[in-house]
């Protein structure tokens, strides 16, 4: 008898020895071909590049367009590709497991996070990693990542001519978490820094520091302070077996911010008992699989590594399944034969099969009808319950803030914010420089004329040229009551 699951494998398209690996992160687009030989990886191409257009919000075509016109430039011709997520894309959540059965597990991932997220179940593309704190018990490091920048990211890269293989995140394929050394690893970007906790065989902790870079004049300025204060805030909130078990930071790259992280972070990681690494080089053999020396740490190499050696991290691909193995699932192992002998038994009993369901047609409507009054007065109750229960506020108050205040500042650069305070109950205070009087009076007016936005006062100003400034004013679009 023909295996039709085993059909679908044979006629199922899959990728070769060569993979493109690609990191995304902020404006930056990284990539590295890789093509595996035996027990070895070759760097075919490695690049890294600017996007004018960010996927989640260009239109797809224009912003495919734009990264197919960058791999044209490096002559790149793969197809099947493997990515790097934006670390700041990522929602965290981490729950403690109860003593329960291996299989009820999963089920209890998904209504934590169902309990935990502001996002429905099927809004989010889920994974988790698993981890011990000694006597503390076992934890599960929850991670959603939006699906609607799933689907967007991958039709921007179907339009750029790209087959994805998975969607991951670029610091867990950079530091693994099988080591049982507790490990904090930093990963700067473009204009945030990574950070991520593992712990006895899991990651224990994920986020970013939004605040790390401080803009200053055109250029970005790395704030070392900061990044130091949220590594102690974070320590701190973790377990207390977690944190005994913490033994280095780990800071990947070559940039002038990652040199200056691990250089000036030395003391304050001696101060917490951890000892500092700069990782600047891919080892020689990673998985198994031998890189060539000298190669620089990537994100996006790391990936594709794993990805060749069968080394599955978290997934946040959405998963895809062919009419064929529909089918096939369906219908295999003799179920064919038996869907032909049913279908004729159907043919014979049709006629009998209407007349039973009539009969359950008229049973059922008798029940309805002595129901119907007390189903009416509970639908009405619910509908109140859940008019009135409490939730979350689903206004965005804080982006639509920004938003505002965004486009009252000039696009030149004349006026720059500097700090951005909500004040309860939705009094914003904001402070910065500006170029001139004139331009500062120009956005304030330009402030004043937005929906939205009322009482809009000067607190300081000092200077001239250049003018630093605070005001604020009073929010009273969505959520400001």
């Amino acid at each position: 008898m023909i295996d039709l699951k085993r059909l679908d494998k044979l006629f199922q398209r899959r990728p070769g020895n060569s993979l493109l690996g690609l990191a995304f992160d902020g404006s930056r687009l990284e990539g590295v071909l890789v093509r595996r030989t035996n027990g070895s990886v070759e760097i075919k191409k490695a690049f890294s590049a600017s996007l004018s257009l960010d996927p989640l919000t260009a239109e797809v075509e224009l912003a495919g367009r734009e990264i197919r016109k960058q791999l044209d430039a490096e002559q790149i011709r793969e197809r099947w590709c493997v990515v790097c997520l934006p670390l700041n894309w990522a929602l965290t959540l981490t729950v403690k497991l109860p003593e329960i059965p291996e299989e009820d597990v999963a089920d209890f991932l998904q209504i934590e996070a169902e309990r935990g997220f502001p996002y429905g179940p099927e809004a989010l593309m889920l994974a988790h990693s698993r981890f011990n704190a000694g006597d503390g018990g076992e934890f599960a490091t929850l991670v959603g990542i939006p699906r609607e920048h799933v689907t967007r990211l991958e039709a921007v890269l179907q339009t750029a001519q790209l087959r994805p293989v998975t969607f991951s995140l670029g610091l867990t394929a950079l530091q693994p978490a099988d080591a049982k050394d507790g490990t904090l690893a930093l990963l700067p970007g473009d204009s945030t820094v990574g950070m991520q906790i593992t712990c006895d065989g899991g990651v224990a902790k994920l986020r970013t520091f939004d605040s790390a870079y401080e803009q200053v004049g055109a250029e970005r300025e790395l704030q070392t302070e900061v990044v130091a204060r949220e590594l102690r805030i974070t320590l701190g909130q973790l377990p207390h077996e977690v944190r005994d078990a913490m033994k280095r930071v780990r800071v990947f790259g070559r940039s002038e911010a990652a040199t200056q992280l691990a250089e000036e972070l030395r003391g304050p990681a001696q101060d917490l008992g951890l000892k500092i690494e700069h990782v600047r080089e891919h080892p020689t053999e990673e998985c198994g699989i031998r890189i060539p020396a000298g190669m620089a740490v990537s994100a996006a190499l790391s990936l594709a590594v794993r990805q060749l050696a069968g080394q599955a991290g978290m997934e946040f691909l959405p998963p895809k399944v062919s009419p064929w193995k529909q089918f096939a699932d369906r219908y295999s192992t003799g179920k064919l034969a038996y869907a032909g002998a049913g279908a004729g038994a159907v043919v014979l009993i049709v006629l009998l099969a209407f007349f039973v369901q009539q009969i359950l047609l008229w049973h059922w409507q008798a029940k309805w009808s002595g129901m119907e009054p007390k189903v009416v007065e509970l639908s009405k109750m619910r509908d109140q319950i859940r008019r009135y229960r409490p939730w979350f506020d689903e206004s965005v108050r804080t982006l639509s803030i920004l938003k505002k205040i965004t486009e009252a500042f000039p696009e030149d650069g004349a006026v720059s914010a500097k700090t951005v305070e909500l004040r309860e109950p939705a009094r914003v205070t904001c402070s910065g420089t500006a170029r001139n009087r004139d331009a500062y009076n120009k956005m304030l007016d330009q402030l004043r004329k937005s929906q939205g936005i009322s009482e809009v006062h000067t607190e300081t100003q000092r200077g001239n040229t250049p003018l630093e400034f605070t005001f604020n004013f009073q929010w009273q679009g969505p959520g400001g009551q």
